[in-house]
């Protein structure tokens, strides 16, 4: 199943890296570094909290297949009867979820380089499918990603309990196989969802920041050159296709940009043009989208 989407929690990520010290700006790399340090801190951190009950009843319901391929179907019964009471209290719950967490992983990887550097690999791989040099092709394309992947694997509540309940109705009628039919499928129905978090845009979040704080100190050169790199970020974020259903576009938070950095030149009024933008790109990311396999 795929079910890739920015969550209340993926947003609060983008949007609070700001790792900036006011009295010691850090060099572009640092700030790139640390934006990717904090992202990952705060994804491992925000990991859903996995649901015991649900990992007890799901190890239960496996106890229960084992004693079927055993033919004790006295256990299978007495383990069904275990797995769906681990999920009693739940069930019960006026808002009980439609999924559970039974397991979660952090995962991330960093493209390091240019737009044009995406653009070339991509034109490499075009030149490869014409010549049906798939594999090769498919590995160069595994390397063009740069992001947090949260991923969290989930037991339906909405099926996983009906099933128990429909195998133990098998067992009381004597219909072995059938119930370790049921059993083999309701240990291998999970729900699988992604929150892909793109690094280029934590990185010119923190980069806005830091330009924002420059240009406030009357630091022209130095905020022109943060600037600058936040830009080349979302040209990698772009080539990299993470893209947004928000009404605000790539070209849009170009377009702020390069106001900001008219202002900066001229008479250094771009306070409240760092404040726009950054409410742009607040609204970018807020709804930034990007799919992922299962």
């Amino acid at each position: 199943m795929k079910n890739i989407l920015l969550s209340t929690l993926l947003s609060s990520l983008l949007l609070s890296s700001g790792l900036y010290a006011k009295s010691e700006i850090k060099s572009v790399n640092e700030v790139n570094k640390s934006a990717v340090k904090k992202g990952t801190q705060d994804a491992l951190a925000s990991q859903k909290k996995l649901i015991q009950e649900a990992i007890n009843s799901l190890k239960y319901t496996n106890d229960a297949l084992i004693a079927l391929n055993k033919n004790d179907k006295a256990s299978a019964e007495k383990n069904i009867e275990k797995a769906l009471g681990k999920l009693e209290v739940i069930l019960a719950a006026k808002n009980a979820p439609k999924f559970l967490p039974i397991d979660s992983s952090v995962t991330m990887v960093e493209y390091i380089g240019t737009k044009k550097d995406v653009e070339n690999t991509v034109d490499t791989v075009r030149d490869l499918l014409k010549h049906n040099k798939v594999q090769v092709a498919r590995t160069l394309l595994n390397t063009l990603q740069s992001e947090i992947d949260i991923k969290v694997v989930s037991l339906p509540l909405v099926t996983y309990p009906d099933a128990l309940k429909l195998a133990a109705k098998y067992l009381h009628e004597n219909q072995v196989s059938k119930a370790k039919s049921v059993l083999e499928v309701a240990l291998s129905t999970f729900d699988t969802t992604t929150t892909v978090i793109p690094l280029p845009l934590l990185k010119a979040t923190d980069l806005i920041n830091v330009s924002a704080s420059l240009s406030k100190n009357g630091k022209k050169e130095e905020a022109l050159k943060y600037l600058q790199a936040a830009e080349d970020e979302l040209d990698v974020a772009q080539a990299l296709g993470y893209v947004s259903h928000s009404d605000t576009t790539y070209k849009a938070l170009h377009t702020a940009i390069k106001n900001v950095r008219k202002e900066i030149k001229g008479k250094n009024r771009a306070e409240k043009l760092f404040d726009e933008l950054k409410r742009e790109l607040k609204d970018f990311k807020d709804k930034i989208f990007s799919e992922k396999a299962k």
